[in-house]
């Protein structure tokens, strides 16, 4: 696969950040969270105008190389277009739900706003918009590129072992 534009897409707690960490180290480029443009800085409480989202995702997927990942659909869908490569992991969400747990809370995340996410990650089937499951699987359907869809921990690690 052509990686030096991959998209990362997935569950919360699905093991997107791993796995584009692991890539960003292995092909020499940047990483991008997709969280840190959706938020504000400080936590998960207020999320920045859209259309500062979409031109901050947009100026990252100028870079020569790059990694981008997330659950935002609207937000890959922006950019879709300029990637090389699209991963989707697709693991059972009880595996998303414990992999949260594992890590705990983060940037400034509270009791409140983890319990809210174990709830989101545990309605990836389910819920509906952008970052969904039927929304990823419409973006993965549609992307004309390279692609791997990664359904188990084993899949994803062996992907990422493949980079070696």
């Amino acid at each position: 696969m052509n990686l030096v534009k991959t998209l990362v897409i997935g569950n919360s707690g699905s093991g997107k950040s791993w796995l584009s960490k692991q890539l960003a180290a292995s092909l020499g480029s940047s990483w991008v969270d997709l969280d840190l443009l959706h938020w504000e800085p400080g936590g998960y409480n207020t999320p920045r105008k859209r259309e500062d989202v979409i031109a901050m995702a947009r100026d990252a997927a100028t870079a020569e190389r790059w990694v981008i990942e997330g659950i935002y659909g609207w937000i890959v869908s922006e950019i879709l277009s300029a990637a090389t490569a699209l991963v989707w992991i697709d693991v059972d969400e009880s595996e998303c739900v414990e992999n949260i747990r594992q890590r705990g809370m983060r940037r400034g995340g509270d009791a409140q706003s983890f319990a809210e996410l174990l709830k989101w990650a545990k309605s990836y089937r389910s819920r509906t918009g952008s970052s969904s499951y039927g929304a990823h699987a419409a973006i993965f359907r549609s992307f004309k590129g390279q692609k791997a869809c990664l359904k188990t921990r084993d899949q994803v690690t062996a992907f990422a072992g493949s980079l070696i």
